[in-house]
């Protein structure tokens, strides 16, 4: 707007020292200073106050944004939960088709009792024990077999085998 350069402001300080004398030229150069002084706090006053609308715009976008990106999130997950629900109750549907069509196991090794301890295998016979013994140790002995009761005649009932009587504890006297 206004080209001053400095031979320009040399030639109106000199037309100023004439006008107004050598006398007064230091007070026209105070009152000068004191009121560029003056819009210079005014310009920069302004300045902060546009620099603060600015910011404040600034944030009333991101905070737009930010709810914006809320709503994005918040219909990401509900869409995400829909998802995973319908794929749960999809393998569900198909968990239940396949029970429904599959006879039960007859010996499942994972099987549970009642009380949640898992159902001891099959033991092998005794037989089998004695042939392999454990930690690859020579088979363990055999205990004597009971002897047999002979085969009763026609017409004749054979006496069942009594339990022998357990030992009696013994008591301490103390």
């Amino acid at each position: 707007m206004f080209d001053i350069t400095s031979s320009k402001l040399l030639l109106l300080a000199i037309v100023a020292l004439l006008v107004i004398g050598p006398k007064d030229f230091p007070i026209l150069l105070r009152t000068i200073g004191k009121y560029l002084g003056i819009i210079r706090g005014h310009a920069k006053e302004f300045r902060a106050q546009f620099d603060e609308a600015m910011r404040e715009s600034e944030l009333s976008q991101l905070k737009k944004d930010v709810e914006n990106i809320a709503q994005e999130t918040e219909a990401s997950l509900s869409a995400t939960g829909k998802s995973v629900e319908k794929s749960f109750d999809e393998a569900r549907q198909s968990v239940e088709a396949s029970l429904a069509v599959t006879p039960p196991p007859t010996a499942d090794p994972l099987a549970h009792d009642a009380d949640g301890l898992p159902i001891a295998p099959p033991q092998p016979a005794p037989a089998q024990m004695a042939t392999s013994g454990a930690n690859g140790a020579s088979p363990a002995p055999e205990a004597p077999a009971a002897p047999e009761a002979p085969p009763a005649a026609p017409g004749q009932t054979v006496p069942e085998a009594v339990p022998a009587p357990a030992p009696a504890a013994e008591k301490t006297g103390a």
